[in-house]
Formats: structure tokens, sequence, C-alpha cells
């Protein structure tokens, strides 16, 4: 039996396996997400803080903390209902359990738990628990205002690049 297979199906095949095998090497044990692409949610969104990717949550927790923007973690964050209904799409369409979305960070999370912080996931705290991550001193060095301030640590987090530091 010969094979009849043309030669750059076997080429193309091998450079795309290169490409994916290069692009996990480059993020080790991180983890990558799309950012946010929508201009209304970008600028909405990085007006306090930093531009959190969709996929960091699930479409739940994007619901309820959208429903609560008159109280967003001790700010009135409230939008009039156009805006507030668009980046609710937005978020909620793009969030980690939707399909083709990384779940990695959904792993362990009860399927009815709504975190509305990002540092509330099981997998959050599994990646940033150990080693003392999260101890004062270490959030201090870093010059991190908070638990979830991911920018402090991941220079490339609001591109939705999560990259062990």
């Amino acid at each position: 039996m010969t094979n009849t297979q043309p030669k750059f199906i076997s080429t193309s095949v091998l450079g795309l396996a290169a490409f994916f095998a290069l692009t996990a090497m480059s993020h080790a044990d991180g983890m990558t997400t799309p950012p946010i692409k929508d201009p209304l949610v970008a600028k909405e969104c990085s007006a306090c803080h930093m531009l959190y990717p969709a996929g960091l949550l699930p479409a739940r927790s994007w619901t309820k903390l959208t429903a609560g923007l008159q109280n967003h973690f001790g700010d009135n964050a409230e939008l009039d209902a156009a805006a507030t209904a668009a980046i609710t799409a937005y978020l909620t369409t793009n969030a980690a359990d939707q399909a083709g979305r990384n779940s990695k960070v959904l792993r362990d999370l009860p399927k009815t738990a709504e975190p509305l912080r990002i540092t509330e996931l099981p997998w959050w705290r599994r990646k940033h628990d150990r080693k003392d991550r999260t101890s004062p001193a270490t959030l201090t060095r870093k010059g991190a205002k908070f638990k979830g301030d991911c920018a402090a640590c991941h220079k490339e987090a609001a591109k939705g690049v999560f990259d062990e530091d």
C-alpha cells in the first residue's frame, strides 16, 4: 500500500503541533483567556479597576455582579439600563462556562456557586495560596493593592495572559 496523502497535509499537521507545543511551553503552568474586546465593557469596567477577562468567572457570577452595580464592592458603579444590559450580555456570552471557553477556572466550583471575586474560586486559591503568593509581605513587594490585583504579578493580565510568576 502506498501513501497517497499529499505531503503538505502532514507538514501542516506538524506545524500546528509545533505551534501548540510552543504556546503551551510559553505559558508553562499559567493560563490564558480571551481579553475583553468590547469598547463599552473595556471603558466602563476599567474605569476603576483592572479589566478582568470575562473568562475568569461563570456567566451566573457576571449576571449577579452587573445586577448589583449600585453597591459594587462598596462603590456605586451603577450605569444606565442599556449600558448594563450590553455589558451583562458581553460578559455572560464570554464567561468561563460558555462553549469553547477555558473551564479550568471552574474546576471544583459547585454548579450553583456565584463567586463575585476571582479570589473565591477554588482554582485561584490552589494557584495562589500555595508558595505564600498572597501573604501581606508578598503583596506589598509586588505592589498589589489587594489579592485580586492580578496585574501586579501578571503583567499581561488585562490581555488574558496569566503566566506563572
